[in-house]
C-alpha cells in the first residue's frame, strides 16, 4: 500500500513538472498609457489651447512640475511577456498655447473599442512563439 502511494505520488510529482513547462500558465496582457493614432495627432495645430488638445488626446500619462510646458504621450502592449506595440508623442506649449509636438510610432487605425484585448495589432510586429513543448520533446527524431 505504501509503495503503490509513493509511486503515484512521484507520478503526479512528474506530471506536475512536466505540465508546468508547457505555457498552460495565463500570462496577463499589459497595456499601459495612453493609445494615440495618427488621425488624433493629425487634428492638432498650433495654437490650440491645453483644453483643446487634452479633448483630442486625453489626459497626459506624465504632467511633470519640472517641465510645466511639456506633456507626454506614451503607450506600451505587452502580450505574454512580449512587447507588441509602443508609441510616444511628446506635446510643448508656450503661454498655454501648443506649440510643437513630436510623434515616435505612431498607430494609423484605432484599436477595436480601445481595449487591446480585442485589438487587431499589426502581425509584423508580434513575435513568433516557435515550437511548443511537445513539438520539442517529439520533433528531434524527425531532423
Amino acid at each position: 500500500m505504501i509503495r503503490q502511494f509513493s509511486f503515484l505520488s512521484l507520478i503526479a510529482l512528474i506530471a506536475a513538472a512536466v505540465l508546468s513547462g508547457c505555457g498552460l500558465v495565463y500570462k496577463m496582457e499589459i497595456n499601459q498609457g495612453n493609445y494615440v493614432t495618427q488621425d488624433m495627432v493629425d487634428k492638432l495645430k498650433e495654437g490650440q489651447t491645453r483644453q483643446q488638445v487634452r479633448f483630442i488626446l486625453g489626459t497626459p500619462v506624465t504632467e511633470s512640475v519640472f517641465h510645466p510646458d511639456r506633456w507626454d504621450y506614451n503607450f506600451s502592449l505587452a502580450r505574454r511577456g512580449n512587447r507588441v506595440a509602443a508609441h510616444q508623442l511628446t506635446v510643448v506649449f508656450e503661454s498655454d498655447k501648443l506649440k510643437s509636438w513630436a510623434v515616435k510610432d505612431a498607430p494609423k487605425s484605432q484599436m477595436v473599442d480601445r481595449d487591446p484585448a480585442y485589438a487587431a495589432v499589426d502581425p509584423s510586429v508580434k513575435k513568433d512563439d516557435g515550437p511548443g513543448f511537445w513539438e520539442r520533446l517529439t520533433g528531434w527524431w524527425r531532423k
